[in-house]
């Protein structure tokens, strides 16, 4: 059954890098990851974008460096903290990522509209119910890849505990 379902998944993974491709091609990889956990994390700091993004915490400052020149994100300082840099997004930023969005669902629904309604109705069901499984973290998450709780947390990460005052909850983006 994995196997199958990884053998499917190439279709919505070449849906997902069309429309990253075509909507945010001034943007790596690394960078976009950077920009959509700032924008679940608004005013998240540099060492929290690093663990969340698996960068050194000088390798991310530099992504952000960019990202400030690309007018993607601005840096403040944070509100508990001044020497502490808070991030967020630029309108630039969320125009982009609305763009992404907009991309993904329309190369979705195109796909979708060549399934019969019961075929469209047991993806949704199961997609759904494949979701709420990894939420409740009844399945095991491989090792580097967090499964969201609903609270956002990280379920089995080891960095989860106490936050510091105004630190969003450790989670990852998918």
């Amino acid at each position: 059954m994995a196997a199958a379902l990884d053998e499917a998944a190439g279709t919505l993974l070449a849906v997902w890098e069309a429309a990253r491709e075509r909507t945010t091609s001034r943007l790596s990889g690394a960078q976009l990851r950077a920009v959509m956990v700032v924008e679940q994390y608004d005013g998240i700091n540099l060492r929290r974008l690093a663990t969340l993004t698996d960068m050194l915490l000088s390798s991310a400052s530099r992504l952000c460096d960019r990202l400030v020149a690309a007018g993607m994100l601005e840096r403040e300082p944070g509100r508990y903290d001044r020497r502490e840099i808070a991030l967020h997004l630029t309108p630039t930023a969320t125009r982009l990522l609305a763009e992404l969005r907009a991309d993904r669902r329309h190369r979705l629904d195109r796909i979708l509209a060549g399934m019969s309604a019961e075929g469209r109705a047991a993806l949704l069901r199961g997609m759904r119910e494949f979701d709420e499984v990894g939420r409740r973290g009844e399945a095991a998450p491989a090792e580097g890849w967090p499964v969201l709780q609903p609270s956002g947390d990280r379920i089995g990460d080891p960095l989860a505990g106490p936050e510091s005052p105004g630190e969003p909850p450790v989670a990852r983006t998918a």
